[in-house]
C-alpha cells in the first residue's frame, strides 16, 4: 500500500542490509527501470535513509558491476515510455561501432564502454544501437556480452538488453526461476507482481504462457497457498 518508489527502495535497501548482497535484486530493479523511475527511487532512498543510493551501493557491489549501477543511478538513464525522444540514427551507428571495438574486435574487452552506453542512452536508442550492432557484427548484442563479459556484469547488461527488447518476457523468466526447483522466493514472486501490476503485468502473463505454456494465474496457485494466495491470484486477475 505504499507508493511504489518507496516499496523499490526498501527493497533496495533490504538486498543490501547485514551480510552479503543480493545482487539479482538489484539488478532487477536498476536495470530495467525508466528513467522518471530511476530518478524517483535515487530521491526517495535519500529521504528514507538520509544516504545516497549511489554510496550505498558503492560500499556493498565491486568492479564493473559496481560501475555500471553506479553510472544509471547517477545519470538516470532516459525512460522507455519516451520512445521516440533522442533517438539518433548517425549516433546509434557510432555507438554500435564503439561497442563492437570495445570487445570482439579486440583481445579483451573495454567493459568501460559497455557500461557508458548501455548506462546512458534511451531504451528506444539501444534499440537502434542493437540493430546497428547486428549489421555490424553479425550477432546480437546479447550473444556478443555473454562471449565477451562474465559474472555479475554480464548478468546486469543482459537484463538491461532483454528489458529493451521485451521486458515482459525478462519479468516472466524471473517469476518463473522464483518458482521453480526447491522452495519458492516469495519476495521475488511478491516484489515482481505487485511492482509491475499497473505497469505490464497483463503482458508479463501473456509472456509467461508462451514461453512456458502455463498461465501465470496457476503457476502461482501451485506454489503458494491460503490468503498470500488469494490475493497474488486477485492481482494477476483472470486470465
Amino acid at each position: 500500500m505504499m507508493p511504489p518508489a518507496e516499496y523499490l527502495c526498501r527493497e533496495l535497501n533490504h538486498c543490501m542490509e547485514g551480510m552479503g548482497t543480493d545482487e539479482e535484486v538489484l539488478v532487477e530493479i536498476l536495470c530495467t527501470r525508466t528513467k522518471p523511475e530511476i530518478a524517483e527511487i535515487v530521491d526517495t532512498y535519500e529521504r528514507l535513509y538520509n544516504r545516497p543510493l549511489a554510496e550505498h551501493m558503492c560500499s556493498e557491489t565491486t568492479g564493473d558491476f559496481r560501475r555500471l549501477l553506479t553510472l544509471i543511478v547517477t545519470s538516470v538513464r532516459q525512460g522507455a515510455r519516451d520512445e521516440e525522444a533522442g533517438v539518433d540514427p548517425a549516433r546509434a551507428q557510432e555507438a554500435a561501432q564503439q561497442l563492437f571495438d570495445a570487445g570482439e574486435a579486440k583481445w579483451g574487452t573495454d567493459e568501460e564502454i559497455f557500461n557508458k552506453i548501455l548506462a546512458h542512452e534511451s531504451f528506444a536508442q539501444l534499440r537502434l544501437i542493437f540493430e546497428e550492432y547486428k549489421s555490424l557484427s553479425g550477432r546480437t548484442i546479447e550473444q556478443a556480452i555473454k562471449a565477451e563479459i562474465g559474472g555479475e556484469l554480464k548478468e546486469a547488461l543482459s537484463a538491461i538488453v532483454e528489458c529493451v527488447e521485451n521486458s515482459a518476457a525478462w519479468f516472466a523468466t524471473k517469476l518463473r526461476a522464483a518458482m521453480q526447483g526447491i522452495g519458492t522466493n516469495d519476495r521475488t514472486i511478491i516484489r515482481i507482481i505487485v511492482s509491475r501490476s499497473e505497469i505490464d503485468l497483463g503482458a508479463i502473463k501473456r509472456e509467461y504462457e508462451r514461453l512456458y505454456d502455463k498461465t501465470l494465474e496457476s503457476e502461482v496457485r501451485g506454489e503458494t497457498s491460503g490468503d498470500y494466495k488469494r490475493a497474488l491470484v486477485a492481482l494477476i486477475g483472470p486470465a
